[in-house]
Formats: structure tokens, sequence, C-alpha cells
């Protein structure tokens, strides 16, 4: 199968913490998209949630999403692993 590339737009702070939590765990910024979408194709879903509250789009406060992210990485760092593959 062939490769496209994608382009996002993303905060500068942002991709750089992602870059060093990915590097962390051995994966590139790209590799990490790429299990996202695997993820989300394979369950027909976005692999965590979101809700709507009132007219906008909330997750949670910045600093809430990035700890719970960490401890979701650390839980299923096994997972990832395998998704990689």
């Amino acid at each position: 199968m062939a490769n496209i590339n994608v382009t996002i737009r993303m905060d500068e702070q942002l991709k750089a913490q992602a870059d060093e939590l990915f590097a962390d765990l051995g994966l590139s910024l790209s590799s990490a998209i790429t299990m996202f979408a695997k993820q989300a194709v394979r369950e027909q879903r976005i692999p965590f949630e979101v809700k709507r509250t009132n007219t906008t789009i909330q997750m949670a406060a910045d600093s809430s999403v990035e700890e719970l992210s960490k401890q979701l990485i650390e839980k299923n760092r096994t997972a990832y692993r395998e998704l990689a593959k």
C-alpha cells in the first residue's frame, strides 16, 4: 500500500510536547498519529471521550488532558507497541 503525505497544523508548544512524549515511547509524531487513525478505524469511533457542552466541544483543561494522557499511555504502553506493528 502506498503512503501519502498529510499536513496538519498544531500549536508549536503542543508539537514539542508531543514529540518529547512520543520519543520517550519510541515513536515519532507521524507513527503516533497513524496509530490513532488505525485505532479509530478499528473501533469506528474516536478512541477517547469527546463531550459537547453548551455550543462548544470540550474535553477538559489542558493540564487535565495532559495528565490523563500520561496515565493512559503508561497503563497501555504494551498495547501501543502492538498497534505500531
